[in-house]
């Protein structure tokens, strides 16, 4: 949502919004908090006196800075690095441990970057408990282009975590009587958390200070109440898994479905894969969802014993005459499973098909699957596909809450590539006797 307003101007009062989330639910201090700021003051603004309960409690607290906030004065050529001091001296007062990144992209410019953007977000998912560790966000409907851009980014990255939203200007030109754009969750604020949080505030002296002061006192005044209000991200409907018959459907009508045989890009992706493998050989192999056998017949070189899995009839008729020496069996993931362990497992351009549910299903499948020691090879692409329930970044984010341990990550703008092994594996050159 796009709304014109100009921070000069007086903006609906702080009176005017005596009555805002009324119907608010409490929010509780997680045990784990990532807050992400369009710019350096945001994250303060917005939930500034959740980062201090947080803090107090012995959370652990990350705040992830998109842009430096260069915009805001683009005749000072030392404001962008000067806004990244007053966060740091912003932070001392709220969340004194907390993690902090800067991304450096430009202000203003988060869509044209959204690519840079998402792999953030996605790196900083993959490191969370989801169970456990609540995402907070500039929120997507307060009118501010890049507040919108990163907070829906962060929405399509969650990868099963809670988010919500803080508004910023929206408080100043929202209207109390217009449609209420909640649901809303409260955080109600202890003495020392309003403390912490004004003087950490005070510490944007670059953003009050001036002429026309981005943060005049109008505007001050929404952020200094004692209590603090998010929007809550509702869950999208679970969808369901892409039925095998539509995929085997897609299969007969083309010759070479997704260009394996054909296409750069998907020689040069199968080539990182085979690269990344820990070992040359493996005693027992599992493909989970093999399709038309490319990637089989390189995989059969380097396994003793290899099981391709597919539930398409067609898949597995050209598989199985692309490569011989492969066990082929025809099975509805994550449903039908194969019986027995493998030392290795790989996944690829497949999860993103299965639902939520059935995705939970199959990674705890995969899990019981791996013998002692075991490597998972996960490997999909970026981007949103028509008809699928999930993307990649999202399938990656619930790999990463298995238990297991990474050994490669590979990140490009339109693929994913990680390996994981229990926890305690060697590494390759450990396991060559070089260290």
């Amino acid at each position: 949502m796009s709304v014109v307003f100009d921070h000069r101007d007086a903006g609906t009062p702080e009176s005017a919004w005596a009555g805002a989330g009324a119907t608010a639910r409490t929010l509780e201090v997680p045990e784990s908090l990532v807050v992400f700021a369009a710019h350096p003051d945001d994250e303060t603004l917005g939930a500034g006196g959740l980062m201090a309960l947080a803090s107090a409690s012995g959370a652990e607290v990350s705040v992830v800075v998109a842009t430096d906030g260069e915009a805001a004065d683009a005749a000072d050529g030392g404001l962008p690095g000067r806004r990244r001091v007053e966060l740091i001296a912003a932070l001392r007062h709220v969340a004194p441990r907390a993690r902090i990144r800067f991304l450096g992209l430009p202000d203003g410019g988060l869509r044209e970057h959204a690519a840079e953007l998402s792999a953030a977000i996605a790196d900083e998912v993959a490191r969370i408990d989801v169970t456990t560790t609540l995402l907070v966000t500039t929120w997507w409907g307060d009118g501010h282009r890049d507040h919108r851009v990163l907070g829906e980014a962060v929405r399509a990255a969650a990868g099963g975590a809670t988010v919500v939203g803080y508004p910023i200007w929206y408080w100043h030109w929202g209207d109390p009587e217009a449609p209420d754009p909640g649901p809303w969750r409260a955080v109600a604020l202890d003495d020392e958390a309003i403390a912490a949080k004004a003087a950490a505030i005070a510490a944007f002296a670059s953003q009050s200070a001036g002429a026309e002061p981005i943060l005049h006192d109008g505007m001050l005044a929404h952020f200094h109440r004692g209590v603090e209000l998010f929007i809550a991200a509702e869950p999208e409907r679970s969808r369901a898994s892409v039925p095998p018959a539509e995929l085997d459907a897609f299969i007969s009508r083309h010759d070479d479905p997704w260009g394996f045989e054909t296409r750069w890009y998907e020689e040069r992706k199968r080539a990182l894969l085979l690269a990344s493998l820990p070992r040359a050989r493996f005693d027992s192999a599992l493909e989970l969802g093999c399709a038309t056998g490319v990637l089989t017949a390189e995989l059969a070189a380097r396994s003793g014993r290899l099981l391709a899995v597919d539930a398409s009839a067609e898949a597995l008729r050209r598989a199985a005459s692309r490569v011989a020496g492969v066990e082929f069996a025809r099975l509805t993931l994550p449903e039908e499973w194969p019986e027995g362990r493998f030392d290795l497992i790989v996944l690829s351009e497949v999860a993103y098909y299965w639902s939520a549910d059935d995705l939970r299903l199959a990674l705890a499948r995969i899990r019981a699957s791996l013998s002692p020691g075991g490597v998972l090879v996960a490997c999909h692409w970026r981007h949103p596909i028509d008809g699928a329930p999930l993307d990649g970044v999202g399938v990656h984010a619930a790999i990463a809450r298995m238990g297991l341990t990474r050994s490669v990550r590979h990140a490009e703008d339109d693929f994913l590539l990680e390996v994981w092994a229990s926890p305690g594996a060697p590494s390759v050159a450990e396991a060559e006797g070089l260290r």
